[in-house]
């Protein structure tokens, strides 16, 4: 199974070391697309991401078009807390990127108006407005994992 993870611009080094770990944990490819909030070196990246870092297949592109152009955009889903889909409806497979915004400004507001159909979202109930970031990567991404590849 190929599930990738892309963070588009992450600015919080817990959030990103976190996701990092849980890439590790799922064998899943994990993308920064910079420029970053952070340097990856810093101690609070590594420390979230603990021991695993050598065990995460990373890839850092230079700006979103590098990322576009390594990745194909069909491949792509994109994960917001502005998109009305739910990401139940989401149609994962092997090769699907999941695409996350920052944790400061989401996800890019040009995404979310080119490609409304590939745009999914977490429901929450009351008045809460998003997610933490690696909290949302994790549900998105075993639901994902567990629709291409059923787990256990």
């Amino acid at each position: 199974m190929a599930l990738h993870v892309a963070l588009i611009q992450p600015q919080i080094p817990p959030n990103t070391g976190n996701i990092a770990r849980l890439c590790a944990a799922t064998d899943t490819p994990l993308h920064l697309i910079e420029p970053l909030g952070f340097s990856i070196d810093a101690r609070e990246v590594r420390r979230a991401g603990l021991d695993y870092w050598d065990d995460v297949d990373l890839w850092v592109h230079p700006d979103w078009f590098a990322f576009r152009d390594a990745i194909s955009r069909e491949r792509c889903l994109y994960f917001s807390a502005n998109a009305t889909r739910d990401y139940r409806e989401a149609p994962f497979r092997a090769n699907s990127v999941l695409v996350f915004g920052s944790e400061t400004d989401g996800m890019p507001a040009r995404i979310l108006e080119k490609h409304p159909e590939q745009c999914f979202r977490i429901p929450m109930e009351g008045t809460v407005r998003s997610l933490n970031l690696a909290n949302a990567v994790s549900i998105v991404l075993y639901e994902a994992r567990d629709r291409v590849a059923p787990i256990g």
